[in-house]
């Protein structure tokens, strides 16, 4: 399962940043959005896969005596999930605000009309 997901992450990173190389803003968004989630399913690689209890410590003891899940990684994904949720709401509002400008939504093109201005 470890394999299959660091495989899942590579191809997650590799279409991200292709998608980010392209001219257009759509395609920079959705690569920002595929890169976001590449991370958050590293995070969650990181910390490892096993089924476990709760992180609870019984009353009667003082240590853990079975295998727990990990907290921090879930925790780290939802503070990451919506960090990446403000970061593509703001850049879906400012290519909607940019197209509506320009009326393009490639890059070259926007820069050529900073030069001619």
């Amino acid at each position: 399962m470890e394999v299959l997901l660091a495989i899942i992450i590579g191809i997650l990173y590799a279409a991200g940043v292709y998608m980010i190389l392209r001219r257009s803003l759509v395609k920079l968004i959705i690569g920002i959005i595929l890169l976001g989630n590449g991370a958050n399913l590293l995070i969650f690689l990181l910390g490892r896969i096993t089924e476990g209890a709760p992180p609870i410590i019984p009353e009667d003891s003082s240590v853990f005596t079975e295998a727990y899940a990990d907290p921090v990684p879930q925790a780290l994904i939802l503070t990451a999930i919506v960090i990446s949720f403000g970061l593509q709401s703001f850049a879906i509002i400012l290519v909607k605000r940019a197209h509506k400008v320009v009326k393009t939504d490639d890059l070259d093109e926007m820069n050529a009309t900073d030069e001619d201005s």
